[in-house]
């Protein structure tokens, strides 16, 4: 599980990110990395619509990105930004593929 200093919790923080970050789209999620620059871990939001399904189905699939980037954590460089936004394919796809999706865009942008 990640920590609360390693969590995106303003809306402003979603956007800007959403907005000026370097944007990997993957077949089950789409990664948004910004590069601040400043000492402190890496922080990780996610968006999980209700286009991907109902509340219980949103839910397994955050805690399903939590977990990745939990485990992720400590290869991505300091300072960086991440909002992961997951695609209605997620729901159904197995853990492995939303696990090499996400890692594939982390290793690109923010590693």
């Amino acid at each position: 599980m990640l920590a609360r200093p390693n969590r995106l919790t303003r809306g402003i923080d979603y956007r800007s990110v959403s907005r000026r970050g370097a944007r990997c789209a993957g077949a089950h999620v789409v990664t948004h990395v910004v590069q601040t620059g400043e000492q402190r871990p890496a922080r990780f939001g996610f968006i999980v619509s209700k286009s991907v399904g109902g509340a219980v189905v949103r839910n397994t699939v955050r805690r399903r990105l939590k977990a990745i980037c939990a485990e992720a954590l400590p290869s991505v460089r300091e300072g960086a930004d991440v909002v992961i936004r997951a695609l209605p394919s997620s729901a159904a796809a197995p853990f492995a593929q939303l696990r090499g999706d996400v890692l594939r865009c982390l290793e690109r942008r923010a590693a």
